[in-house]
C-alpha cells in the first residue's frame, strides 16, 4: 500500500537537501582567491598556516555558503518558477529553517572571521552584509544587473584576495595587490552576467532586472566577454609595466585561449554557458595564480 508523501509534509530538512542549500561548487572560487591573496603577499605562512585554512574555510563553507543559504530563501519564489526541484521549493528544507540556516551561518561566519585578527573580522563583516544585501528585501541589489553581479564579483574575488594577504601579513595590502585584485573583481562582473543566464525566465517574471532580461542574451555575452577581457588586458599591461614579462606572456596566453572559447559562447549564450562555465572560466581564474606569483614580494619604492 503506497503512501502520498505530499499529504505528509516535512518538518526538518533533509540532510542532502541541506548541502545543496549551501552549494559546494560555488565554494571554490572566494577559496582560490583567498589562496591568491596569501600568496601574492610575498611572505611564507610557517606557523601561520591555521590562518591560512582557517581563512578557506571561511571564504568558502561559512561566508560563500551562507550567502547561498540566504539567496536560496530569498529566491524561494524565483526558484519555484526556475528550478521547482531546489530544497527550499521542493518542500525538501521545510517552512523557515532556509532563513534559520543562513542566520545561524552568518553568526559563524562572524566568530571564524574574528579569529583572524582585524582585518580578517572586518573583511567578514563586509562580506556577510553584502551576502545580505545582494539578496534580502527591500534593499535586494540583485534586481539590478549592475549592481548585482558587480558586488557578487567585489565578494568572490577581490574581498576574498585582499583578505588573505591581509591576514597573513597583518596590515593593509599594498598597491599592486589591491590594484590586480580589484581588476579580477571587476572582471568577474562578466562571470557573474554569464551566470545569470541560467534564471532568465524567472528574473523577467519577478522583475528581476539582470543584463540578460535587460538587454537580451546576444548583447549581455558581448558584454560579459569585453568587461573579461578589458581586466585581463590590464592586469597585462600592469605587469609589463612592473618588470614581469614572463608572466604577462602566460597570461596573455591564457586570454587568447579564452577568445576562441568566447567564439563559441557568443555563437548561442544561453546554450554555450554552462560550457563556458567549465573552460573560459577555468582560463580566467587560472590567470589569477599567475598573477599572484608574478606580484608577490613588490613593493611600493619610497
Amino acid at each position: 500500500m503506497s503512501v502520498n508523501l505530499s499529504l505528509h509534509p516535512r518538518s526538518t530538512p533533509e540532510p542532502r537537501a541541506l548541502l545543496e542549500l549551501i552549494q559546494p561548487i560555488t565554494w571554490f572560487p572566494p577559496i582560490w582567491a583567498y589562496l591568491c591573496g596569501t600568496i601574492s603577499v610575498g611572505i611564507w605562512p610557517g606557523e601561520k598556516w591555521p590562518l591560512v585554512l582557517l581563512g578557506m574555510v571561511l571564504a568558502g563553507p561559512l561566508v560563500c555558503g551562507m550567502s547561498q543559504a540566504a539567496n536560496n530563501w530569498c529566491d524561494r519564489h524565483v526558484d519555484a518558477v526556475n528550478e521547482p526541484d531546489r530544497p527550499i521549493p521542493s518542500g525538501r528544507i521545510p517552512g523557515r529553517w532556509g532563513l534559520y540556516i543562513a542566520i545561524i551561518m552568518s553568526l559563524a561566519s562572524l566568530a571564524v572571521g574574528w579569529m583572524l585578527g582585524p582585518w580578517g573580522f572586518g573583511a567578514t563583516v563586509f562580506g556577510v552584509l553584502a551576502a545580505w544585501a545582494y539578496s534580502v528585501e527591500p534593499i535586494r541589489l540583485k534586481r539590478s544587473g549592475w549592481w548585482g553581479p558587480g558586488l557578487v564579483a567585489l565578494c568572490y574575488e577581490g574581498l576574498p584576495w585582499f583578505t588573505g594577504a591581509a591576514v597573513l601579513s597583518a596590515g593593509a595590502p599594498n598597491f599592486f595587490i589591491v590594484s590586480v585584485a580589484l581588476l579580477y573583481a571587476f572582471g568577474a562582473h562578466g562571470i557573474m552576467t554569464l551566470n545569470d543566464f541560467k534564471a532568465l525566465e524567472g528574473d523577467r517574471q519577478h522583475g528581476v532586472r539582470s543584463l540578460p532580461v535587460m538587454l537580451g542574451p546576444e548583447v549581455a555575452a558581448k558584454l560579459a566577454c569585453t568587461v573579461m577581457a578589458l581586466a585581463q588586458m590590464l592586469v597585462i599591461a600592469l605587469l609589463f609595466i612592473w618588470g614581469k614579462p614572463i608572466h604577462a606572456g602566460i597570461i596573455s596566453a591564457l586570454l587568447i585561449a579564452q577568445f576562441f572559447a568566447m567564439r563559441v559562447l557568443l555563437r548561442d549564450p544561453a546554450g554555450k554557458c554552462p560550457w563556458y562555465n567549465g573552460t573560459g572560466v577555468t582560463l580566467y581564474v587560472s590567470g589569477m595564480m599567475v598573477a599572484a606569483f608574478a606580484i608577490r614580494g613588490l613593493e611600493v619604492m619610497p
